[in-house]
């Protein structure tokens, strides 16, 4: 649905920002994370680094680590790559922690993009914005969410359990 016309640039802006962040204007987006048997997280497909939890654990820590740059003038700098994927697979119940975890934080960009002076600089990286934070946040969950819907059909697990069209866009 498109936004309101009567908005003003500012307030277009932010709602086009929120919509980004929550993602599935011309993919999956979010509907990528549901529906996941705990029985297959931690399935490997030849030829692929990773399973549907090292992805979700990824989006997590990843997105976590973007707003705390742009919202912690504390921010220390994490090891790339180290730091950014798991060290072991999910043990019960860490798919579902990892999503709501992922979905919380997801939450509190939308509240930033609706919220924060998006174009003022951090003032821990001159140059660096908050706008800046949130579009690479998004730009990165959608590439990884992609991963995530490509991984589980590769897995047999895709759409979702009770949904039509396996491109489920």
């Amino acid at each position: 649905m498109p936004p309101p016309r009567d908005l003003s640039p500012d307030a277009r802006l932010r709602h086009e920002l929120t919509a980004l962040l929550r993602g599935g204007q011309a993919h999956a987006g979010l509907r990528a994370l549901d529906g996941v048997p705990e029985a297959h997280v931690n399935d490997r497909v030849d030829g692929l680094p990773y399973s549907l939890y090292d992805l979700v654990w990824h989006l997590r820590y990843a997105q976590a680590d973007l707003l705390e740059y742009a919202t912690s003038d504390d921010y220390a700098s994490k090891d790339w790559p180290d730091d950014y994927w798991p060290d072991a697979p999910a043990d019960s119940g860490d798919w579902d922690r990892e999503r709501a975890a992922f979905l919380r934080d997801l939450d509190t960009l939308v509240t930033l993009a609706e919220t924060a002076d998006l174009t003022a600089e951090l003032d821990h990286a001159p140059g660096y914005t908050v706008l800046r934070q949130l579009l690479v946040a998004a730009d990165h969950n959608s590439h990884h969410l992609g991963q995530i819907v490509a991984l589980r059909r590769q897995l047999g697990l895709w759409p979702p359990p009770g949904e039509g069209h396996p491109d489920g866009v």
